[in-house]
């Protein structure tokens, strides 16, 4: 077996990425939770912060929501323009999770999901980019902000949470994906295995994310003009559980003080 760290360019990553998630089903489960969202406050522009490979933008975009899918990775902006152009109602750019989005206050909504908001490299940055999205948004706009929940991860062992067998240009590969608590921070393991004649092509891959307590992110957002705060533990409107939910989602509107 041959070993490498990842050092694949970006589009190899967004083809593992894109595969490790089942799209289709992700999105019908969180679908009814934003049409309730949106519909209750009168979305009509969302912003799609730390969008990635643009998906969720690209959903509400077919809504026929004007939509802003900002991400701090130049890659990752070109990789959404190319797979879904850009239009008067549907545009791309390059801008990191905690730069405030000019002008303020010109959004309906504002999301922050997928776990992006814990890859900020302390709680400090975390707490400034809470600031900023809820800058983004009119007097009574919703934000959404979603993040693993750590707590309920035995602490040292390690979850294999993704195993799939793909084909990628032309190659049979094998993905995992793994994560582990030590303390108040995970580490997510990537493992892809691209199976040779006689042989296998290891890379491995990792990031480090951030544990949020709900007083963490409540504290935030009220700081920042946070109103009506909710939390929830999964995409289905369930109240959090610190130990069994898994995921920490907080929604609130924007309410300047």
């Amino acid at each position: 077996m041959s070993q490498a760290a990842d050092n694949q360019p970006f589009e190899q990553k967004a083809v593992r990425y894109e595969a490790l998630v089942d799209w289709p089903r992700r999105l019908a489960f969180e679908e009814p939770f934003y049409r309730r969202l949106f519909e209750q406050v009168g979305v009509q522009s969302v912003l799609d912060a730390a969008c990635g490979t643009g998906r969720h933008a690209a959903m509400f975009h077919s809504w026929g929501l004007r939509v802003e899918g900002a991400d701090v990775s130049p890659a990752m902006i070109t990789h959404c323009r190319e797979h879904y152009g850009e239009s008067e109602t549907l545009r791309w750019i390059e801008r990191s999770f905690e730069q405030p989005a000019e002008p303020p206050g010109a959004f309906d909504a504002v999301i922050c999901v997928g776990n992006s908001l814990a890859l900020a490299p302390d709680l400090e940055t975390a707490k400034r980019a809470v600031g900023a999205l809820l800058s983004a948004l009119r007097t009574g706009g919703v934000c959404v902000i979603q993040v693993l929940n750590l707590w309920r991860l035995r602490e040292g062992e390690t979850t294999w949470t993704k195993c799939k067998r793909v084909r990628i240009e032309g190659s049979d590969r094998i993905l995992l994906k793994g994560i582990h608590r030590v303390g108040p921070t995970a580490f997510v393991d990537f493992l892809d295995l691209t199976l040779l004649d006689d042989d296998v092509a290891a890379r491995f891959d990792a990031a480090t994310v951030l544990g949020f307590e709900p007083a963490d992110l409540l504290a935030a957002a009220e700081n920042a003009g946070g109103a009506e705060p909710q939390l929830y533990g999964t995409f289905e409107f369930e109240p959090y559980d610190r130990e069994h939910s898994p995921d920490l989602i907080l929604v609130c509107q924007h309410a300047p003080k």
